[in-house]
């Protein structure tokens, strides 16, 4: 069964939007996903990856490595033909160990062979695709921080005993949950480029397409997935087009510095706020066909890039998106 389409989801625009901007330009940093339960938050990352073009990989290579010069120096790859491999999606559930998420590293066979034995973590796996963790905001502090560092330097390193084993992870970081169960560590906060709320929809028509869609694909799944393959293969072909056209989208002064003002008028710390609000709307851009940043571009991807950048915490204060809503009409006209 393959995982449910993702133009198939009903409504939750934002959180769509956002999942498709950080496939353009996984330097936007990453989509927190906070709401209810049941609102499609995993549905939709895994119905993302399954959407995406298959990215080139060396077989057996475990940390996905695009060519035969980058396996790293520890990895025994039997088979090094490069072929296509599905975009990882990687679950890293609430219990694991440090161990399993950057890997275990065998001091013993080490000092007694001269042998770097390393056992390859999630974030190895996740390489060149997602990190999904749900319930993001109860990871334990020390796994936040490993997140932090890797997330900063695009590298997994493990030490023990004075030894040392690297590799590249470089992952589009999903994460989701319910304020209500805890609040999430400002550093970790900073380093999703994008944040949205979900919520149940409230319409009664909304409600009964969202039941009989999950209805349908429930009783014939391969059917619902053929039935959406051609919208699915609509949205990769605007992806790919988007990703390619990125680098000639052009933003000029006058769009410079109304990133600034929208960030000095929020209050917010840092200038994350303009580089992710800049790189979002550009990739906004690039996915309509545009080859210029608008002022259009930057009302509709100002909430999810600067929402959770308020100095008060945005998680606590319901009428967050609102103020920033708000501030974005008073800036920007």
């Amino acid at each position: 069964m393959g995982p449910f389409p993702f133009s198939a989801i009903v409504g939750q625009e934002d959180m769509k939007q956002a999942m498709v901007l950080t496939a353009i330009d996984p330097g936007i940093g990453g989509v927190l996903v906070f709401g209810d339960r049941g609102t499609g938050k995993s549905t939709a990352v895994r119905g993302l990856a399954a959407l995406l073009p298959p990215i080139s990989a060396v077989a057996g290579c475990p940390v996905n490595s695009e060519h035969e010069g980058q396996i790293p120096d520890w990895a025994k790859v039997a088979d090094r033909d490069v072929v296509e491999k599905p975009t990882p999606v990687i679950d890293l559930p609430l219990g694991a160990t440090e161990d399993r998420v950057v890997g275990a590293l065998d001091i013993e066979k080490a000092l007694t062979l001269g042998e770097k034995a390393f056992e390859p973590g999630l974030l190895a796996r996740a390489n060149r695709g997602y990190l999904y963790i749900d319930e993001v905001n109860l990871l334990e502090d020390h796994l936040v921080d490993l997140l932090l560092d890797v997330a900063q330097s695009g590298q997994n390193v493990v030490e023990r005993e004075g030894l040392s084993i690297r590799h590249p992870a470089r992952f589009v970081l999903v994460g989701s949950g319910n304020p209500e169960e805890g609040e999430l560590r400002p550093q970790l906060l900073d380093r999703f480029g994008l944040s949205v709320e979900v919520t149940s929809p409230r319409d009664i028509d909304t409600r009964i397409e969202v039941i009989r869609r999950r209805d349908a694909y429930d009783r014939d799944p391969v059917g619902f997935v053929t039935e959406w393959h051609g919208a699915d293969m609509d949205l990769r072909a605007r992806i790919v087009a988007a990703r390619s056209a990125l680098g000639h989208v052009e933003a000029g002064e006058d769009r410079l510095r109304d990133c600034a003002e929208l960030c000095v008028a929020l209050g917010s710390d840092g200038l994350r706020g303009e580089l992710t609000l800049l790189r979002a709307a550009r990739a906004l851009a690039a996915f309509d066909g545009d080859t210029q940043v608008t002022r259009d571009h930057l009302r509709a991807v100002a909430p999810s890039a600067l929402r959770h950048r308020l100095r008060r915490d945005p998680l606590d204060e319901a009428g967050s998106t609102t103020r920033v809503s708000r501030v974005v009409e008073e800036v920007l006209g």
